[in-house]
């Protein structure tokens, strides 16, 4: 063969290793490791897009949970594994804020984001019988009472502390802030009037507050949403603050990028079924996919936003 004919035909078969990796994968079970509890609101977005995921290839797509240090052991051991896409992750805004950490630190570079597949908002709520009524009054009531408020959260760099953060800085306000080990234990000290504000998910806060035990005083939204039409967004009450959580899915940097679109195909059509929002509906958030890059996009910003905040505030990544 001509040196001519060795260059075309080796041009040849580097253009047809897309295809192959595509065509070879799944060789092996796919393994989605959730960095939480099974039956939460990370898990189960997992278990409905991997069932989906199992009807549509060769092999098993099984759900593992790896769970502890804030989703830093299932991140760890998911850049641990092969680079393949045969060991895949459900990636949060805590996995891209955890790239902050001072002692156990990664880039987010070594991920290859994926999909998102949800976007979770927040409520705002303070007791039923605190005498403010809507957000005017409740900052007003802050600044009458300087360190008099307090504040509870269910993690240094969770969202309900970053956003109660924020809310503070906007507000031009201080309140004093009450760590809680859960959810539960904080909505029912608020109802019980020990705590004054709490940013919380939709699915703890919205019951109690249709029930009438809380009060919600403002949504983290853009807009006001369909699970509580009632309810006035901050913005639209004159504080420029929109805040969300996010799920996806990642891989470990590295993975073909035909085996990275093809995942990203089969985790779309999964977050566009109607199994999969109701499902995702009933934990409190909405059904969100995206392309690799506005995934990585999204990771980017998070750490752009909330970066700033921890660092302002000195909160531990650890």
């Amino acid at each position: 063969m001509t040196w001519t004919g060795l260059t075309i035909a080796a041009g040849l078969l580097l253009a047809g290793l897309p295809a192959v990796a595509q065509d070879t994968w799944p060789s092996r079970p796919v393994r989605l490791v959730v960095g939480f509890p099974a039956g939460g609101p990370t898990d189960i977005p997992a278990r409905i897009i991997a069932e989906r995921m199992r009807t549509q290839l060769p092999q098993p797509v099984v759900v593992e949970n790896r769970t502890g240090a804030g989703g830093r052991i299932a991140m760890d051991h998911v850049l641990s594994q092969p680079r393949d896409g045969h060991t895949l992750l459900v990636c949060t805004y805590i996995d891209a804020l955890n790239s902050m950490s001072a002692s156990r630190p990664y880039a987010l570079s070594e991920l290859a984001p994926i999909s998102q597949i949800t976007r979770a908002y927040y409520a705002i709520v303070v007791p039923k019988d605190l005498p403010a009524q809507d957000l005017a009054a409740f900052v007003a009531l802050a600044k009458a009472r300087p360190e008099g408020l307090s504040f509870g959260h269910v993690g240094a760099a969770s969202m309900p502390n970053l956003v109660a953060r924020m809310f503070e800085g906007k507000a031009g306000i201080r309140m004093v802030e009450v760590p809680y080990r859960g959810t539960p234990p904080v909505l029912q000290d608020l109802i019980a009037g020990r705590l004054q504000f709490f940013v919380g998910p939709l699915v703890n806060t919205m019951p109690l507050a249709q029930a009438g035990q809380v009060r919600v005083i403002g949504m983290t939204s853009p807009e006001r949403l369909s699970v509580g039409p009632d309810y006035p967004t901050l913005v639209e009450q004159g504080m420029d603050l929109v805040a969300y959580g996010w799920l996806g899915i990642c891989g470990g940097a590295g993975i073909p990028r035909a085996v990275v679109e093809r995942v990203n195909r089969l985790v779309v059509e999964a977050v566009a079924s109607p199994e999969y929002r109701t499902a995702v509906e009933g934990t409190g958030a909405g059904a969100v996919s995206s392309t690799p890059e506005a995934l990585a996009a999204l990771m980017a910003e998070t750490v752009t936003q909330y970066g700033a905040v921890i660092r302002a505030h000195n909160i531990p990544m650890e």
